[in-house]
């Protein structure tokens, strides 16, 4: 990869992380200190949207939707945070970007438990819940709801599939993961030839990604804990991106292998020099919105919908920024 064919900002940002990572400040990102207790500002949910909290059992749910419309599709948005971080802002911001690039979806975001207190297979309880509330309490079609998720999130979607393809649960439309935690045994070679290049989780060992509570006494090859070890047949097409300089590279490279040999719809873009979960930085690096609309495009794809507003062209991915590799 040319360094220079990325972005100046892209670069930036990614070079602050990388100098925050490295400080004290670092550990507690490392170690999920600051995931397990975020401190935010209220979140001002943007005109022309609903927004309500749907409190379950065990956990609970935000329903974002806009007003005044009901197109019926549906996106399930699954978090991430390494399984021990909550709901923050930044996804109540993704909710209204699947919204609107989804031409007036439903956004429901579920709150699940993490780890420590609740390890596996809490998170997927709440995600087969959430899941099964879409399509029996609010009667969504599963051929109308894209299933959408970030890093751990990421792989939780991909967790969920298995889980409702081995129960005989319709299945969603689609499925979107960035930078997805698809293998908690770490196996990829990224993790070592990515290892100083990483700039959140590169240089040490002593992160979520080799010690993660949510695990608990499971198998870490439980297709359930790590769907890249599950069975792909029957998958929804699946949108996967990732950064080039991520320890987790090979995570979405070997899922995509195994979504090609079970002969199943997918586009992995890597996108050059950038970081895990890239897509958070919308608001500055021209990457990201890049990505966003590759998302926008696969959406309209699966919804069979027009993306583009009327008379507006879509701008293209840059040359350089992205490599795809289709199956």
């Amino acid at each position: 990869m040319n360094d220079s064919q990325v972005s100046l900002m892209g670069r930036l940002v990614r070079d602050v992380m990388k100098n925050m990572m490295d400080s004290a400040m670092g550990h507690k990102f490392q170690t999920g200190e600051y995931r397990m207790d975020p401190k935010e500002p209220a979140w001002l949910c943007p005109s022309g949207f609903e927004y309500e909290i749907i409190s379950m059992d065990r956990f609970k749910m935000e329903y974002l939707r806009p007003a005044g419309v009901c197109t019926g599709r549906a996106v399930l948005q699954l978090h991430g945070g390494g399984y021990i971080g909550p709901m923050k802002n930044i996804y109540r911001d993704f909710a209204v970007q699947y919204s609107l690039l989804s031409r007036a979806a439903d956004v429901l975001t579920a709150d699940y438990r993490v780890a420590p207190e609740h390890p596996f297979p809490a998170a997927l309880e709440d995600a087969v819940t959430a899941y099964q509330w879409l399509i029996g309490t609010k009667a969504y079609d599963p051929e109308r709801i894209v299933v959408a998720g970030d890093s751990a999130g990421g792989g939780l979607s991909l967790a969920l599939i298995h889980y409702l393809k081995d129960h005989g649960i319709p299945l969603p439309a689609g499925i979107i993961v960035m930078s997805p935690w698809t293998d908690v045994t770490c196996s990829g070679a990224s993790y070592e030839t990515n290892y100083t290049r990483d700039p959140q989780f590169g240089g040490t060992t002593d992160s979520m990604l080799y010690h993660n509570p949510y695990v608990g006494e499971a198998d870490p090859q439980d297709p359930y804990l790590s769907p890249l070890f599950g069975d792909f047949s029957g998958f929804p097409p699946v949108l996967i991106q990732v950064g080039s300089e991520e320890m987790l590279l090979d995570d979405s490279r070997m899922l995509a292998e195994k979504l090609r040999g079970a002969h199943g719809k997918l586009r992995l873009s890597i996108y050059d020099g950038m970081f895990h979960v890239f897509q958070m930085a919308y608001r500055l690096i021209p990457e990201s919105r890049d990505a966003w609309e590759e998302v926008g495009r696969f959406l309209e794809i699966i919804y069979g919908i027009r993306w583009k507003k009327a008379g507006q062209p879509v701008r293209r991915v840059r040359s350089g920024r992205k490599r795809s590799e289709q199956p």
